[in-house]
């Protein structure tokens, strides 16, 4: 029996996804995915428009995992389809691997696992798979798309009999078909549950580990915070923040929890150093929130206000809900 695939398979790609570089895509490219320069997309018009992404800079280099947080109507399902090509910028510039975004989707080097459609219930798991790889011009095996998705034990089953999970990682499978250089996910983990979640990630973090870029948009932010490299929060279609995970979560407040010995009330001594808003109790403790909890500490102790105090760094939802005020700005984190 012949174990040894050929080198070039007419209608495959090479399972390393190695490519030459698409004709039209420009050196300053090579090493960039995404690169968006003040990108709006405007629906309706007069007082009735919407700004749906505002002005959104954004740079994303090849290799890189990326997580894109925010809100509901935040902007980021909206910014994906620009992406994708699906729609264009009212005004900006976006390329995609060097070149247009509708180049790049039909040269088969950007994959997408969206949340809903484009599956037909009464075919089969591999049916839907071969199905959609005759269309590619280019593509690996099917049964190999299946395995790396780990969809191959349901390659048989009707896809109104999968679940919403495994519907998600045929969608997967759909999207790894051509080997693409940059994989874009919205809320991929949706109807998943918690082991199908860490198992779908270990997945992802293999195909990464291949060179490929991926940007994933999600509710999840323990996934945000585990498998990102870098954090680009939305908030009414504007970037709030763009940085490193640990950077991003080090921009949340803290806080001192603490028994309170006074004089005076924890809310007055807050109002005293500008932090009005920044006192809750709970379970007979008193809990200030600040940017500079060691100082606000040392500040407690020194004055015989508080004793048995504890610092915190805030949770993930706290740090998300702060991200995305109406008092947050947009920046860049250094």
């Amino acid at each position: 029996m012949n174990t040894t695939a050929p080198s070039t398979v007419p209608g495959t790609v090479p399972p390393s996804g190695q490519r030459t570089p698409a004709a039209g895509a420009d050196s300053a490219g090579t090493g960039t995915a995404l690169h968006a320069t003040g990108v709006h997309r405007q629906f309706g018009s007069g007082l009735g428009a919407v700004r749906a992404v505002n002005g959104v800079d954004l740079q994303i280099q090849r290799g890189e995992i990326v997580a894109l947080l925010g809100p509901n109507g935040a902007g980021k399902t909206t910014f994906l389809d620009l992406v994708l090509g699906f729609t264009a910028p009212t005004s900006g510039s976006l390329t995609v691997l060097g070149m247009p975004p509708k180049q790049a989707v039909l040269e088969g080097r950007v994959g997408a696992v969206l949340q809903t459609g484009g599956l037909l219930s009464d075919l089969t798991v591999k049916e839907t798979m071969s199905m959609v790889a005759a269309c590619q011009p280019r593509h690996i095996p099917v049964e190999a798309a299946l395995e790396r998705a780990g969809a191959a034990q349901i390659a048989g089953r009707k896809v109104r009999k999968c679940s919403g999970g495994e519907q998600q990682r045929l969608r997967f499978a759909l999207a790894l078909l051509t080997e693409p250089d940059l994989l874009l996910l919205d809320e991929p983990t949706a109807g998943m549950d918690v082991r199908a979640r860490k198992e779908f990630w270990e997945t992802m973090q293999a195909e990464a580990e291949r060179g490929r870029t991926v940007v994933f948009a999600t509710h999840f932010l323990q996934e945000a915070s585990d498998f990102a490299d870098r954090i680009v929060l939305m908030r009414a279609g504007r970037k709030v923040v763009d940085g490193p995970v640990d950077e991003v979560l080090d921009t949340g407040h803290r806080t001192v929890s603490c028994v309170w010995d006074g004089p005076g009330t924890p809310e007055e001594v807050a109002v005293k150093l500008g932090l009005p808003d920044a006192v809750a109790r709970q379970n007979g403790r008193v809990r200030f929130t600040a940017q500079d909890t060691d100082r606000l500490a040392g500040f407690l102790l020194s004055a015989g206000l508080a004793h048995d105090l504890t610092i915190a760094a805030a949770s993930l939802d706290e740090v998300f809900l702060d991200l995305t005020s109406d008092d947050a700005t947009e920046g860049t984190l250094t």
